[in-house]
């Protein structure tokens, strides 16, 4: 806008900065190095395309150390970031699990149980630990053994005890 004043109403530079509100060095400013930057940007066209799995620090690299040019990284950031040349981020590669297979559903009572551990705390702090067995057809429960110290040895023992119910066919510990 100052621009156009001072060539069109002949105003002079000073004046027309004040009223617009910026500094003549800004009125004065012409970037010289416009050519450079274009031969910056062909060169980092040049190298995106001939190796495509190249970012930006491997194309700077090669440009300052292979070709010689003495240009800085912020400079030929600012250019490789205005060719829209950033490489996408690529996420990491997750291991795919296996999806358990779908429990089977007991025909009868007494052919399936499970057995499994839970932990808990008292108000006091202090921890239990209670081993459940289960039966799968109607989810009636067998027997609970609970205690503060409960090895997982003890699977074995609750197990003869509810084993006087009928005799199972399957136990499954989770």
């Amino acid at each position: 806008m100052a621009e156009n004043a001072v060539a069109r109403r002949g105003v002079s530079i000073s004046l027309a900065c004040r009223a617009f509100g910026v500094s003549e060095a800004c009125y004065r400013y012409s970037p010289l190095l416009s050519d450079e930057n274009e031969q910056i940007a062909d060169l980092l066209v040049g190298l995106t395309e001939a190796r495509k799995t190249w970012g930006f620090g491997l194309c700077f690299l090669h440009l300052r150390n292979v070709k010689g040019h003495p240009w800085n990284h912020k400079r030929v950031y600012r250019i490789y970031c205005e060719l829209e040349l950033n490489l996408r981020i690529k996420p990491r590669k997750r291991l795919k699990r296996d999806k358990p297979d779908a429990l089977a559903v007991p025909e009868a009572p007494n052919v399936t149980w499970s057995m499994d551990f839970m932990a808990d705390r008292l108000g006091d702090g202090r921890a239990f630990r209670l081993l459940n067995v289960l039966d799968d057809f109607n989810r009636e429960g067998l027997g609970i053994e609970v205690d503060f110290s409960l090895p997982a040895e003890s699977e074995n023992g609750s197990a003869k005890v509810c084993h006087g119910s009928g005799g199972i066919v399957l136990l499954r510990a989770e």
